[in-house]
C-alpha cells in the first residue's frame, strides 16, 4: 500500500497551506521551484516551512483529512500545528473513520 502524508506548510505572509503527497520533501521542491509543477496558489509566496505532516496511508483517506483540514478555521489549523497529532487523534479531531 502506498504512504501518503498530509502537510501544512507556512508562507511567508504566515497563511497555512493543506496538501497530501507520497513524498513530501519532493513536493516542497515542486512547490518552491519555477517548473510549474507547485501549487498555483503558492506561487510567489516562498519561502515555505513545513509546519506538519502526519502518515495517512492511503490515498482516498488523505484526501478525505486533507478536505478536513482544510474546513477548519484558522485558529483550529494553528492549534493543529501546535498539537502535532499523530495519524489516530487527527482522525478523532475531524470525525473520520478509517478502514484501515
Amino acid at each position: 500500500m502506498e504512504e501518503w502524508h498530509l502537510y501544512l506548510v507556512r508562507t511567508r505572509a504566515g497563511a497555512l497551506y493543506t496538501g497530501v503527497a507520497k513524498d513530501v520533501d519532493r513536493r516542497l521542491v515542486e512547490h518552491d521551484g519555477s517548473k510549474g509543477k507547485g501549487a498555483k496558489y503558492l506561487r510567489s509566496k516562498g519561502p515555505f516551512k513545513l509546519t506538519y505532516q502526519a502518515r495517512i496511508g492511503s490515498r482516498a483517506l488523505a484526501l478525505k483529512v486533507e478536505a478536513g483540514v482544510k474546513r477548519l478555521s484558522k485558529q483550529k489549523k494553528e492549534e493543529l500545528v501546535a498539537a502535532k497529532p499523530k495519524r489516530e487523534e487527527l482522525l478523532k479531531i475531524l470525525a473520520i473513520q478509517s478502514s484501515a
